[in-house]
């Protein structure tokens, strides 16, 4: 080979010129008694990950929260109407006014012919006349029954649930302590402390299932037996 030639053949008898390269190519620093090139370490990501994880928990509880107060909702609607399933409902649509009274198929009556005047709102300690009971319950009132025998503290119970278009009276022959009745819909109570009162309250107290939703029970008569008064009558 000649001298102008770049190339040189490596060692091939074992001579140190053998051990100055590296596996590269490029000489050994080792062997030239240099220390080793120590490659530089990358920082560790372990502290991003876990700051990118906390992130990720934190906005997650905070899209689940609505989803979870959703459903605890949710499951406070199905109490609330498995407490309300005794409700009983009719659809009725006879409206007609009449002075005869009338024999109702529930009781008390839910709903049907009534007198042409209605009864005003209130608490009354006597039994009052259905025909104009159920006038009212066609303007959305509420009617609370009672046994004549309960309490004096039971009754006032009631009383204080009593809404502001809503009446109140004792009657014979319950088929339970308490009864609570709007237009095509009763539930009967096991006393003054059932909680199911409040639950019904809520449901049907704003008078939706009344044909004349809206119209209120005060300007009636005061008197229980229906007497007419100089005002309300063929409303």
């Amino acid at each position: 080979m000649s001298d102008a030639d770049p190339t040189t053949e490596p060692a091939r008898d074992g001579s140190p010129e053998s051990s100055y390269e590296s596996t590269d190519g490029q000489p050994d620093a080792q062997s030239y008694g240099q220390p080793p090139v120590v490659e530089e370490q990358r920082p560790s990501r372990l502290p991003l990950v876990l700051a990118s994880v906390g992130a990720a928990l934190v906005l997650g509880a905070a899209l689940a929260a609505p989803l979870v107060d959703k459903a605890l909702r949710g499951e406070e609607e199905a109490k609330r109407a498995l407490d309300l399933t005794l409700v009983r409902t009719w659809e009725i649509t006879d409206r007609a006014h009449t002075m005869d009274d009338v024999a109702y198929p529930q009781d008390p009556p839910a709903g049907g012919p009534h007198a042409p005047v209605w009864l005003a709102c209130g608490v009354y300690d006597e039994p009052v006349r259905e025909e104009n009971a159920v006038h009212d319950l066609e303007h959305g009132t509420v009617w609370i029954t009672h046994d004549p025998g309960l309490s004096d503290a039971d009754v006032e119970a009631l009383a204080a649930q009593l809404p502001d278009n809503g009446i109140m009276s004792p009657r014979e022959g319950l088929p339970s302590p308490v009864v609570v009745t709007v237009w095509g819909a009763q539930l009967q109570l096991d006393g003054a402390d059932d909680r199911r009162l409040a639950l019904f309250l809520e449901e049907y107290g704003d008078g939706h299932t009344a044909p004349e939703f809206g119209v209120s029970c005060q300007g009636g008569t005061p008197d229980p037996g229906g007497a007419i008064p100089g005002e309300g009558a063929n409303a």
